[in-house]
C-alpha cells in the first residue's frame, strides 16, 4: 500500500543526495498518512538502491504495519515528533556538513540571508546533543522548532518538517545554501545580517510564493 508515497519518499532521498545532503545510507526520509500511519526509510540503505518495498510502514507505536526491512534506527524520535506537532506531515533528518558546523559555532542560525526564513519559517534553533536511535533526539527537537521549519542538533545534524515532503526538503537545501554564504562572507571579513523586522518580513513573504491551484 501507499505506493506513491513510497516513490515520493525515495525521490525526497534522492534530492538529499543530489544536493549532497547526505552521504551513503546517512539521514532518513518520513511521511505521516492517514490513519496515523507512517512511511519511514530503511536503517542503513542507500537511497539509489531503494525501491518501494523497502520503505517500511510503523504506526505510531513503532510497530511495522508493512515492510520486510528494518526501519531507520531513529524510528523513535521521528513518532515522537509526529506525536507531539500535529501540523508536521514530513520529516527529513540529515548530517548536512555546513548547517551541522555552523550548530557547532552558535546557538541559532545567523540571520543571513532571506531564503533561510523563506523556507525555515523561523529562527532556526541549535539543539544540545543527542544521539543517534534516542527518543531525546525527538524531545529536543520538538522543544525548539517552534513554528520554525528545522533545527539544528549539536554536534550530530540537522532536522526538516513541513506539512509536506516538499517543504521540509525546502527547508534542507535552502538552509545549507544560507550557511554556506555566510561562512564564506565571514571569511571575508564581518557579514552584516538581517534585522528581526527584515526576517520577519521575509517569512510572511514566503507564504505567498509560488503557484496556486
Amino acid at each position: 500500500m501507499y505506493e506513491a508515497e513510497k516513490r515520493e519518499i525515495i525521490k525526497a532521498g534522492l534530492a538529499l543526495k543530489e544536493y549532497k545532503l547526505i552521504s551513503l545510507s546517512g539521514g532518513n526520509v518520513s511521511m505521516r498518512l492517514p490513519g496515523n500511519h507512517i512511511l519511514v526509510t530503511p536503517s542503513g540503505m542507500a537511497y539509489d538502491g531503494m525501491a518501494e518495498d523497502d520503505v517500511v510502514v510503523i504506526d505510531l507505536d513503532e510497530n511495522v504495519i508493512e515492510g520486510e526491512r528494518r526501519p531507520s534506527v531513529d524510528s523513535i524520535a521521528l513518532v515522537h515528533i509526529y506525536k507531539h506537532m500535529d501540523r508536521v506531515k514530513a520529516i527529513i533528518h540529515t548530517h548536512q556538513v555546513y548547517a551541522t558546523a555552523i550548530g557547532m559555532l552558535f546557538d541559532e542560525v545567523p540571520k543571513a540571508v532571506t531564503t533561510l526564513a523563506n523556507a525555515c519559517a523561523g529562527v532556526v534553533k541549535v539543539a544540545p546533543f543527542s544521539s543517534a536511535a534516542s527518543l531525546q533526539m525527538g524531545i529536543e527537537a520538538v522543544e525548539r522548532l517552534g513554528d520554525a521549519n528545522a533545527v539544528i542538533l549539536k554536534n550530530h545534524g540537522v532536522i526538516t518538517v513541513g506539512s509536506s515532503l516538499k517543504q521540509a526538503l525546502y527547508a534542507a537545501v535552502y538552509m545549507e545554501d544560507a550557511v554556506k554564504t555566510y561562512f564564506i562572507a565571514k571569511a571575508a571579513g564581518n557579514p552584516e545580517i538581517l534585522t528581526d523586522g527584515q526576517y520577519q518580513e521575509a517569512i510572511e513573504v514566503f507564504k505567498d510564493y509560488g503557484q496556486k491551484k
